[in-house]
């Protein structure tokens, strides 16, 4: 077969059947139309470079198009995959901690729920980002296939093809200032992670004893009854963690507003904490003992756990001071 022959063959293939003939026809006569009698090889390579790649002309042929996801939807999906992947992605881990704190039976070792939140949960949020990726992607391959309009310019969020006007709904954000989407997803994986934490404590923190090859969890260091008497205190900090990640992402930058309510949420947070950690029934005292033991430290129990409280209290009043400062700051540049 012959170059031009070839290149018939390479467009026609990718079309339906019961057109290639036809086509093949219109493209052997344009083809014909464009060379002069007796063509060199150059000559047809020369034309068939105006005509360009089978695929491209092949296209052209179709009522459908030859990509998954084209040039006029293809901004918004991508932007639509940023905004939807990690509130999907936070969701789905918060629901996975939860059931895990819902069917904890307290008597898991650390193995088993450090495994269950990190393995399992890292398997959920990877399954969670297939399955929004596979049906977003559906969903606008749907479009691509189903849109007659003829106009293939880009469009917007809206669905609408940009225009000057769209420039006023527009506030430039600057770098400093701004609130990501990987931020928000964060904060609330924190959430997830000091609440499983917080409701595990018994499990998690405490002293740990290494025997043959098998970590074995021995003492804790709190009392769970205590920090389960707490649960509606806890719930309010999670409510209100929750609720700043969303004013957040609805702000999308630092503000005033965004400062203060960072600050409430921070100071109801170390209230509720002060509250907790001034409990005196707070400490397990077979820790303490055994801690004391181990570092041969000589202060009875009620000293220690006291000083302890007022050293963690401290740490934390720090760290929230500089939390609340910081979100000013970002607010005034």
């Amino acid at each position: 077969m012959n170059l031009i022959d070839l290149y018939i063959h390479e467009v026609t293939r990718r079309l339906p059947e019961r057109n290639r003939e036809d086509i093949a026809l219109e493209l052997q006569s344009t083809i014909a139309d464009m060379l002069p009698d007796d063509p060199t090889e150059v000559e047809v390579k020369q034309v068939l470079t105006q005509l360009g790649n089978p695929a491209v002309m092949a296209s052209g042929y179709l009522d459908r198009p030859m990509h998954l996801i084209g040039p006029k939807y293809y901004d918004v999906y991508i932007n639509l995959l940023k905004l939807v992947l990690p509130i999907a992605m936070t969701i789905s881990l918060i629901i996975h901690i939860g059931t895990l704190i819902v069917s904890s039976s307290g008597t898991q070792t650390v193995a088993t729920i450090v495994l269950g939140v990190f393995s399992q949960g890292f398997v959920q949020l990877l399954h969670t980002a297939m399955q929004t990726i596979f049906w977003i992607t559906l969903v606008f391959a749907i479009i691509e296939r189903t849109d007659k309009v003829a106009d293939q310019m880009p469009v917007t969020m809206n669905f609408k093809t940009w225009t000057p006007d769209d420039l006023k709904q527009i506030t430039p954000i600057p770098i400093k200032k701004r609130i990501t989407k990987w931020h928000i997803f964060g904060s609330l994986l924190w959430t997830a992670i000091w609440v499983t934490v917080y409701f595990n404590a018994s499990n998690l923190l405490g002293i740990y004893t290494n025997r043959g090859q098998e970590l074995t969890f021995e003492t804790p260091i709190f009392n769970q009854d205590v920090l389960q008497s707490y649960w509606l205190l806890i719930v309010l900090i999670i409510a209100l963690e929750i609720a700043l990640a969303i004013y957040k992402a609805l702000k999308k930058q630092w503000t005033n507003k965004v400062a203060i309510f960072n600050t409430v949420t921070q100071i109801v947070a170390l209230g509720i904490l002060i509250v907790i950690f001034t409990n005196p029934n707070l400490w397990n005292d077979t820790f303490i003992i055994q801690f004391n033991e181990a570092l041969s430290i000589n202060k009875n129990v009620e000293t220690w756990a006291t000083q302890t409280s007022r050293i963690t209290i401290a740490v934390v009043l720090i760290f929230t001071v500089i939390d609340i400062v910081d979100g000013f700051r970002k607010a005034h540049l």
